[in-house]
C-alpha cells in the first residue's frame, strides 16, 4: 500500500490528498470480513497475526485522528474507548461545519435567497464570547428571593413599594386630545444617531431626555445564554433623535444615569409590549418606569386587527420592517448594520404612533360598545397594571419539576418522575452556577426523554441525545449518577403519579392519602458545592393532606389526617437492603396486595451488587456526589426493563454490556462449542488477514 514519504503532514489537504482516500475505500471494502462482537474478542485472544493488525490499524487511526484535531485545534482525548473516539469526531466535524456557517453569516450581514426564502437568522451564534465574562458582569443566581434594593420596604417587610403607589393614573392621562394633532416622523436615515458605548455618551443622553417631555424605548434581551437573562440593547427615541446603548459595556452605569429620567412622573415613556421589557429593567439596572403610554394594549383596547409591533408599522406608518431579527443573537459585536436599522425601526416610529392612536382612542365611536371609562384612560389603567409588576428570580422548589412542559401529561411512572425530579435539580444547579439557561444545559424535550427511556449507563445516553449538549457532555458520568440514584428514591413520587393521574395538573398532591410510613432511600440529587446540601422535597399540605419525600434525605414519610379516597395507593411500609444473597438482592415497592393481581404501575427494582459490601456502594456515590466533571467511578449497570404479573420490573446489573453475555457458557463443553463455532466462520476472515502490514499507515 502506497505511503506518504514526507516526514509528517504538512497540511490538512496534504492528508486528502493523499493516501487516504485510497486506504478508506479498501477499509470500507474490508470491514465486512472483520468479525464483530464476541468472535472479535475470541479472535483477537488465540490469532496472534489477527492481534498484530489490529493493534497496527489501531494505532494508525489514532495518529489519524489526532492529526484531524491539530489542524482543527481540538486535541483528542485518548480514552481508550472506541465510542468516545466516535463522539469526538463527529462533535468534530459538527464545530467546523457550525463555524463555517457562522462564519459566513458575519462575513456577508445582507439577506441571502435560498431557493427564493430568507435566510433564517440563527437565535444563538455559539462563537460569541459570554458577556458575563468579556464584561466581567457580575449577577446573583442564588436560589433566593430577588432584592429591589432601590425600593422601600412594606412595613411587614413582605414586600416593596413601587413608585406608583404613590401616584394615580389619572396623573397621566393626556388632556385636551381633540385639538393635538400627530408629529410626522423624520426619515429614518436622515434622523441622527448616536451609538452609546461611553459613560460621557450616556451623560450626555440622560441630559437630552431630562429636557423632552416624551421619549420611546425597547430593549433587546437574550435569555439562551444566561440563568435570568441578560439585556443586549437599550434603544431610545425622541422626536429628533435615535440612540442605542450597549449595556454591556455600561452595564454598571445604565441605572446611574438613567434611574431617575425613567421614574420621573411628568416624563412620557412611550413602549410596545412593554411587559418583559419593565421588569428587565427592574432586574438589570435597578430602573422602575413610571407613566407609561403602552402601544400593545392599544391596540388591543382599539380592537386592531393585530397587535404587533410589525403590524402597527405598516398600518399607521406604511414600513415593512424585518422581524426576522427579532430572535436573533444580540449578543454579537460589533452589532451588524441590518441588526443596527432593525433595532432603530423598534423606537424611531412609535412616538408617531403613539399620537395617532391617542386620536383614534379619543375619536373612535363605540357603536355596540359603552365603556365605563374612556378609551385613553383604559390604557393608561393597562399601562400602569404593567409597569407595577415586579421582577421575581425563578426559584427551585419542591415542586419545579412538574412545572416543565409536558411532564404532567407524560404519564410517567414514579422511577421516571424521579429521574425528571433528579434531573431537574442538577440541570437547575449547574446552570446557576455558571449562568446558563436551564434550556441551555439541559432542554426541557431531552430531559423528558431521558426520563421515559431511563438510560443507565453511558453507552445507551449517548444513542438517546439526538443533538450536542455541551453541558451532558462533559458531565455524562453525573447524568449517569443523577439517574440511577434518582431510581432508588422512586418511593418518594408514587404519591405524586396517583395524583397526577386522578386529578387536574393544577390540583397535584390535592389527594388524600391514608398512611403513615418510614422508609430508607439512597441520596437522589447531587450536594450544591456552592451553598449548604439542596434537597428536592416532594412537600405539601393542603386540605389537611401532607406528603413529604425528602431526596437526598434518610427517611420518606406519608402523614394524613383524611380518608383514603379512591384510586389512590398508600406507600410501602419497609424498603430493605442488605439481605443475605446481595448478587439478588430485591427492592419492592409495592401495594398491600397479593402479587399476582399488582397494579399496572406497581415497581419492582432488582439490584445486583456483584458481591461489594454495601458501605463501599455508599463511598463510590459519595465519591460521585459532586457537580465537578470528575468521572463517577462506581460500577456501571445495565437495565432490563419487563412485565410480570402487572407491576414494572426494573434489573439493575453490574454490566455495562448491552449483549446478553451472561449466556455465554464458562465450562469446558461450552468452550469446545464456541472454538467449534469461530472455525466455522474462521475461513471468511482470509480478506481481511491478507492485509499487509502498515494498511492504515499515513
Amino acid at each position: 500500500m502506497a505511503r506518504d514519504d514526507s516526514p509528517g503532514l504538512k497540511s490538512l489537504e496534504a492528508l486528502i490528498g493523499g493516501c487516504l482516500p485510497e486506504n478508506l475505500s479498501k477499509l470500507a471494502s474490508t470491514s465486512l470480513a472483520v468479525p464483530a462482537n464476541n468472535d472479535f474478542h475470541f479472535f483477537y485472544t488465540i490469532e496472534e497475526e489477527f492481534r498484530r493488525g489490529i493493534d497496527e490499524i489501531s494505532g494508525s487511526s489514532q495518529c489519524v485522528l489526532e492529526t484531524i484535531g491539530g489542524f482543527c485545534g481540538k486535541q483528542m482525548r485518548c480514552s481508550g474507548d472506541d465510542d468516545d473516539a466516535y463522539d469526538w469526531l463527529v462533535n468534530l466535524n459538527d464545530g467546523v461545519l457550525q463555524r463555517i456557517d457562522e462564519d459566513l453569516d458575519l462575513g456577508n450581514p445582507k439577506k441571502k435567497e435560498i431557493d427564493g426564502k430568507a435566510k433564517k437568522v440563527s437565535f444563538h451564534i455559539a462563537t460569541i464570547k459570554k458577556p458575563q465574562e468579556e464584561y466581567k458582569i457580575l449577577v446573583n443566581n442564588r436560589n433566593v428571593p430577588f432584592q429591589h434594593v432601590w425600593l422601600e420596604k412594606k412595613d411587614n417587610n413582605l414586600g416593596f413599594i413601587h413608585p406608583l403607589e404613590k401616584l394615580s393614573v389619572m396623573d397621566f392621562v393626556d388632556k385636551n386630545l381633540s385639538e393635538m394633532k400627530p408629529v410626522d416622523p423624520l426619515p429614518l436615515e436622515g434622523t441622527p444617531f448616536k451609538f452609546v458605548q461611553e459613560i460621557i455618551d450616556l451623560k450626555d443622553l440622560a441630559a437630552k431626555l431630562s429636557s423632552v417631555e416624551e421619549f420611546a424605548v425597547d430593549l433587546e434581551h437574550n435569555q439562551y445564554r444566561s440563568f435570568q437573562g441578560l439585556t443586549c440593547l437599550m434603544q431610545i427615541s425622541t422626536r429628533t433623535e435615535d440612540y442605542i446603548v450597549d449595556t454591556f459595556k455600561l452595564w454598571d452605569h445604565v441605572g446611574t444615569f438613567l434611574r431617575d429620567v425613567f421614574k420621573d412622573p411628568k416624563k412620557k415613556k412611550v413602549m410596545h409590549g412593554a411587559d418583559r421589557d419593565i421588569i428587565w429593567l427592574q432586574r438589570d439596572f435597578g430602573i422602575y418606569v413610571c407613566n407609561l403610554f403602552d402601544t400593545g394594549q392599544a391596540s388591543r383596547v382599539l380592537k386592531l386587527e393585530r397587535n404587533s409591533l410589525e403590524f402597527l408599522l405598516k398600518h399607521y406608518c406604511g414600513v415593512a420592517a424585518n422581524k426576522q431579527y427579532q430572535n436573533a443573537d444580540w449578543r454579537i459585536r460589533p452589532l451588524p448594520d441590518v441588526m443596527t436599522r432593525y433595532a432603530r425601526e423598534d423606537t424611531h416610529y412609535l412616538l408617531y404612533i403613539y399620537d395617532v392612536m391617542r386620536i383614534d382612542l379619543h375619536t373612535v365611536a363605540k357603536e355596540d360598545e359603552k365603556p365605563d371609562s374612556p378609551l385613553v384612560e383604559q390604557v393608561y389603567k393597562r399601562s400602569y397594571d404593567v409597569c407595577m409588576q415586579l421582577y421575581e428570580k425563578e426559584l427551585l422548589t419542591e415542586n419545579s419539576y412538574l412545572q416543565i412542559y409536558g411532564v404532567q401529561a407524560a404519564n410517567f411512572n414514579a422511577v421516571q418522575l424521579a429521574i425528571v425530579a433528579g434531573l431537574c435539580e442538577w440541570r437547575d444547579r449547574i446552570a446557576r452556577a455558571d449562568d446558563e439557561s436551564t434550556g441551555y444545559v439541559l432542554p426541557n424535550k431531552t430531559l423528558l426523554e431521558i426520563a421515559k427511556e431511563m438510560p443507565i449507563n453511558v453507552g445507551k445516553l449517548r444513542r438517546l441525545l439526538k443533538s450536542k449538549l455541551p453541558y451532558i457532555e462533559r458531565n455524562v458520568d453525573a447524568v449517569i449518577s443523577v439517574i440511577r440514584r434518582s431510581m432508588q428514591n422512586a418511593a418518594a413520587f408514587e404519591p405524586v403519579v396517583q395524583s397526577l393521574k386522578t386529578w387536574h395538573p393544577r390540583t397535584v398532591f390535592e389527594k388524600n392519602i391514608e398512611s403513615t410510613t418510614e422508609e430508607t432511600c439512597i441520596e437522589a440529587v447531587l450536594s450544591s458545592s456552592v451553598s449548604s446540601k439542596m434537597f428536592l422535597q416532594v412537600e405539601n399540605n393542603t386540605r389537611g393532606v401532607r406528603t413529604r419525600g425528602l431526596c437526598g434525605s434518610e427517611k420518606v414519610s406519608v402523614d394524613v389526617s383524611k380518608e383514603q379516597s379512591g384510586g389512590c395507593v398508600a406507600l410501602p411500609s419497609k424498603r430493605k437492603f442488605g439481605s443475605e444473597n446481595k448478587a439478588d438482592e430485591e427492592v419492592k415497592v409495592s401495594k398491600s396486595k397479593p402479587p399476582c393481581v399488582s397494579r399496572p404501575d406497581e415497581i419492582i427494582i432488582l439490584l445486583d451488587d456483584d458481591d461489594e459490601s454495601d458501605e463501599e456502594t455508599s463511598d463510590a456515590e459519595d465519591d460521585a456526589d459532586s457537580v465537578s466533571e470528575t468521572p463517577f467511578k462506581g460500577p456501571d449497570i445495565s437495565m432490563n426493563v419487563k412485565k410480570t404479573c402487572g407491576p414494572d420490573i426494573i434489573v439493575l446489573n453490574d454490566d455495562d454490556s448491552d449483549d446478553d453475555s451472561d449466556d455465554d457458557s464458562e465450562t469446558d463443553d461450552g468452550r469446545k462449542r464456541e472454538v467449534e463455532r469461530m472455525n466455522v466462520i474462521h475461513e471468511q476472515q482470509g480478506k481481511f488477514m491478507s492485509l499487509k502490514p502498515g494498511f492504515l499507515n499515513i
